[in-house]
């Protein structure tokens, strides 16, 4: 097994991501990116729940003004734009490694057969979920995935600039 390419969570931060979602986290493996201030950002959740269901979602956008802009990109239909965007060959051979990339991300957890070849956001070949495609270019970096990089390149949302006092989070 190679090195989890996210740090442990701490209780804190289980704490916080679970404010940040208004729900209690689930399985959380670690944490995947972080905002500037250190609060959570993406977590990085197991393949297969607690209770035995399967989850291809690996990398989970939790931070509220992070969420808030995918989903004003999402109701603005940029995902038709970048859904077109894909005719490119160079766009789509970037995206379909991406989506290899997080099938190897999330495989160093184990495999579950129920969600094999499946990762998220609609890889390879859809732009289905903003959030999920932004989590992956988050957690794994500039380059990764392209279109994650497009939404937020375009969404009014900057990782750089902390937005935890513009949505409080109490723990």
């Amino acid at each position: 097994m190679t090195t989890p390419p996210f740090e442990p969570a701490s209780e804190h931060d289980l704490a916080v991501a679970s404010a940040q979602l208004g729900r209690p986290v689930r399985n959380v493996l670690g944490i995947a990116a972080r905002c500037v201030c250190g609060n959570p950002t993406v977590v990085a959740t197991a393949p297969r729940l607690a209770d035995g269901t399967p989850f291809p979602t690996i990398y989970y956008l939790s931070h509220p003004a992070a969420t808030a802009a995918m989903s004003d990109l999402e109701a603005e239909h940029v995902m038709v734009e970048f859904q077109d965007a894909l005719a490119d060959e160079s766009l789509a051979e970037s995206y379909a490694a991406a989506h290899a990339a997080y099938l190897a991300d999330r495989a160093q957890f184990g495999e579950v057969p129920e969600i094999a070849g499946i990762s998220a956001g609609g890889m390879p070949t859809r732009v289905k979920c903003l959030h999920a495609l932004a989590a992956h270019s988050l957690a794994a970096g500039p380059g990764v995935n392209p279109i994650g990089d497009l939404a937020l390149a375009r969404g009014d949302w900057s990782p750089a600039v902390c937005e935890c006092v513009a949505y409080p989070i109490e723990v």
